[in-house]
């Protein structure tokens, strides 16, 4: 019998909020609430673009313990081990209120109605492409384009070739069960970073001359790579730090507000090496590697290129809601 190849659950719940309510859902100020697990770079993105377009005040957030447990992931870093808004001590409260025996996996990111205490989506494919085109008339004013409509099929394509190989690349040369398979999602990883490199050499974004949905779903990869990919998933060709090029845009990004002050590295790495027991089994966290490069020049502002276009960058990050200082560099 042969073993199996991973492969990523699709979304279950794929309802979409809406400025016209379709699926029932309508866009609506403190109506919904996001859950995020730093630790998940699929709910990174949500944080990242919520950030980015001044949604703090319209869609509350909820922070999960890094380690979750086969009750799936749970509220421990709130007074009580209770969310504080929605009043549930794991998520899977939430999914059961939607659908009760609900026999899927538990993911992050996921939007909860409120009032109703139900899941609405844990969509993380379209979740971020609707923050930035349907919540729209709750946007912060300067909030940028992150899916400009012009720019949508080349900011699609990019974004499929980085999730194929490369945001889903790592995971399927992590879990892989054997030689083979584990060979060909390194190879798949690494020769997207190559043309990656390629592409950035000469340009600051992805696509266009400013921060789009592309590069969001490209630095929540990125910033995760030395500190787990590289080791705990076997992606040890080379680590991102040691490509001029991807590691000055890595920086680039990071160092640009509503970037790196979303980024818990303590989170990151107490949960890949603490959760996947079955690659990890002694559950050790490596004390490395050292983050002070973050915060370092990257001079990436000589290629041109405007953060958030005709826009402003985000305000400060809302009380409550900041990165430990010892998390970060």
């Amino acid at each position: 019998m042969g073993r199996k190849t991973f492969k990523r659950s699709r979304s279950h719940f794929t309802d979409r909020i809406t400025a016209d309510g379709a699926d029932g859902w309508p866009v609506e100020a403190d109506r919904y609430r996001l859950v995020i697990s730093r630790a998940c770079p699929w709910a990174s993105r949500a944080a990242i673009s919520r950030r980015l377009l001044g949604l703090e005040g319209a869609l509350s957030l909820a922070i999960t313990d890094p380690l979750q447990d086969d009750r799936s992931w749970r509220f421990t870093l709130d007074p009580g081990g209770k969310d504080p808004v929605l009043g549930i001590r794991f998520l899977h409260e939430a999914y059961d209120a939607r659908e009760s025996e609900y026999p899927g996996g538990v993911s992050v990111p996921a939007i909860v109605d409120v009032p109703s205490g139900r899941l609405v989506t844990n969509d993380y494919q379209q979740l971020t492409l609707d923050l930035a085109t349907e919540w729209t008339g709750l946007h912060r004013p300067g909030a940028p384009e992150l899916y400009p409509e012009k720019l949508r099929d080349e900011i699609d394509e990019v974004m499929e070739g980085v999730y194929e190989d490369l945001n889903n690349g790592v995971y399927r040369s992590g879990f892989a069960t054997g030689q083979e398979e584990h060979e060909r999602a390194y190879g798949d990883v690494f020769r997207r970073l190559d043309l990656l490199s390629e592409r950035l050499a000469g340009r600051r974004y992805l696509v266009g001359e400013t921060i789009t949905e592309a590069d969001i779903r490209l630095f929540v990869t990125l910033v995760r790579f030395d500190a787990v990919y590289h080791g705990h998933f076997k992606c040890n060709r080379s680590k991102i730090s040691e490509d001029p090029v991807l590691w000055a845009y890595a920086r680039d990004l990071y160092q640009t507000p509503g970037f790196g002050d979303t980024v818990d590295f303590d989170h990151i790495k107490r949960h890949y090496y603490g959760v996947h027991t079955g690659i990890n089994p002694t559950g050790i966290v490596p004390a490395g590697p050292d983050l002070a490069g973050w915060l370092t020049p990257h001079h990436r502002d000589q290629l041109g290129g405007r953060p958030f276009g005709d826009g402003t960058p985000p305000g400060p990050v809302p009380a409550g809601e900041e990165v430990p200082a010892d998390h970060r560099p």
